[in-house]
């Protein structure tokens, strides 16, 4: 999915429309299409997509493969990369509750998977479909294209063209070869031609297919959690003027949207559930028309972020206190199991109802960090302002990633305050934190809450404006600073205004500080740690 238009300051995110939306613009051609990619991917996500291309049938348990037979170093983020890289999308929208491993993948555009050859070693690609023949069919690649030239000038109409994606995929990946294959690569063409190849249809009943039972696959990420899909709604505010008397009304559109990530299981009872968010370049920071802004928020600046995942949620009560409960890491100091101003844990919403824990420091929250990562040997921490921004526009460059406008019945802030022009009535405000998506709607990569409810803290030192910020997404560090010195915070919370709970929007408060509006959520990358 493309937030903004093609021409607007922004960047590229990744959902999953159905077959009659648009996933790219007119405008980029399958080359420029790779050359984002590649920009906004890492090297290990690089390869694995030009491994990807030479299979001709593309799950995660055949991803898996690869990476087990010729990138064991790679990681489940570098397969978040592929996956929602923009190059790839499913045969079919993934339906709710379906098996991830279920879902095929294919280029939109054969000419994404003819580039990606171009450029990938000739001994890679070969290994890769020999692999994948060997796996799929029990046969060897010289048996396979043996078969496939009878399969293709078959006079059984259905044969043939069940024979083509095998056939044509084979023939770009054994084309580069040469040799002994030229022959093939030249009958496999005049028979089909260039034109694009059909999605796959029914390739377990295509002879002399056997039940592929992807047995090993399972075990290639060692210590990370399988990817999967995650249904949520997103909502766009929308003001329409009415003819009579020029009122304007507030107009909700509400989407059912998928996104990618992964549930670490923190004891038997609570889980801690992290989204994907895709690489990508942003404007950080909020342009000079937008309403009630501050000059801290200024200059605004062009940020590359990488990938990562970040929590779903802010940290609710419940994993507080799982977390708290484990043996000290970074910092001599004890965690309250239970510092929250407000308790509670059940409540008649979704997942379970959980508050965020608030009433916490800085410290406590990188010290909740370094017990994480040595619980599930991940390096999770805070976020980069950066990061945080970035995640929460979800490329959007509106106040609010719900649009120019925030209602009361999209997030949980000081309804008393309007922002904009438009008046939005509503009963007293909930004067306390309400649970993790109570209210039930997130941005476009499922994130919950980034507007209001409670702050959250980020990694970086404080700064007035951002003069000399980093490009790269990484945190902003003074090196000479105090101990004590004050770290941002963003998101705004329960009980303030409007403006103060924009993306743009940033606070800061003393390292040791807490108090009950003040909470955060964690991220994982795989490179950095605290």
């Amino acid at each position: 999915m493309l937030m903004g238009q093609s021409d607007a300051p922004g960047y590229w995110v990744r959902s999953f429309p159905t077959k009659s939306e648009s996933s790219e613009p007119a405008s980029l051609s399958p080359e420029q299409r790779v050359e984002r990619f590649q920009v906004m991917s890492s090297p290990i996500a690089q390869r694995l997509m030009g491994l990807v291309a030479a299979s001709p049938v593309i799950t995660l348990p055949v991803i898996r493969l690869i990476q087990e037979t010729l990138l064991p170093k790679s990681q489940q983020m570098n397969v978040a990369e592929v996956l929602l890289g923009g190059l790839l999308e499913p045969i079919e929208p993934p339906q709710l509750g379906a098996n991830p491993d279920e879902v095929e993948y294919h280029f939109g555009d054969e000419a994404i998977r003819d580039r990606l050859l171009a450029e990938t070693p000739v001994t890679d690609t070969v290994r890769v479909l020999s692999k994948f023949i060997e796996r799929q069919f029990d046969k060897s690649l010289d048996e396979f294209v043996a078969e496939l030239l009878i399969w293709s000038q078959s006079e059984d109409a259905k044969l043939a063209k069940k024979a083509r994606p095998f056939a044509t995929v084979t023939a770009a990946v054994l084309k580069r070869k040469g040799g002994k294959y030229g022959e093939f690569v030249e009958l496999i063409e005049h028979q089909y031609g260039s034109s694009p190849q059909p999605p796959l249809e029914n390739t377990v009943s295509f002879p002399p297919l056997q039940e592929f039972e992807y047995q090993t696959a399972r075990i290639v990420f060692e210590e990370e959690e399988a990817l999967q899909p995650f249904e949520f709604e997103m909502a766009t505010v929308e003001v329409q003027r009415k003819l009579i008397r020029s009122q304007f009304q507030v107009v909700i559109k509400r989407e059912r949207r998928q996104a990618w990530g992964y549930v670490e299981r923190l004891s038997e009872t609570v889980e801690l559930e992290m989204m994907a968010i895709s690489a990508g370049r942003f404007r950080m920071g909020s342009p000079e028309k937008e309403s009630q802004r501050y000059k801290d928020e200024s200059p605004q600046h062009q940020v590359s972020v990488p990938a990562f995942f970040m929590g779903k949620y802010p940290v609710t009560q419940a994993q507080w206190r799982v977390i708290a409960g484990l043996p000290q890491v970074a910092r001599e100091l004890d965690l309250d199991p239970d510092p929250s101003e407000f308790k509670g844990e059940n409540h008649p919403s979704i997942n379970s109802g959980q508050r965020p824990v608030e009433n916490v420091s800085w410290y406590d929250a990188t010290e909740f960090c370094a017990r994480l990562s040595e619980l599930t040997v991940k390096p999770y921490r805070l976020p980069s302002e950066a990061e945080w921004e970035y995640a929460c526009r979800a490329g959007t460059t509106t106040p609010f990633h719900f649009g120019e406008l925030i209602t009361p019945d999209l997030a949980n802030y000081d309804w008393n305050s309007t922002y904009g022009f438009v008046e939005v009535t509503k009963q007293k405000s909930f004067e306390r934190t309400t649970p993790v998506g109570h209210l039930g709607v997130a941005n476009a990569f499922g994130l919950y809450d980034m507007h209001g409810n409670v702050w959250e803290w980020c990694e970086d030192h404080w700064h007035r404006n951002y003069e000399g910020a980093p490009k790269d997404g990484s945190a902003w560090i003074e090196a000479e600073a105090e101990e004590d010195a004050s770290r941002v915070l963003r998101g705004g919370s329960w009980h303030d205004f409007p403006k103060d709970c924009r993306s743009a929007s940033r606070s800061n408060d003393l390292a040791e500080f807490h108090n009950y509006d003040i909470g955060f959520r964690v991220l994982y990358s795989g490179q950095r740690t605290l």
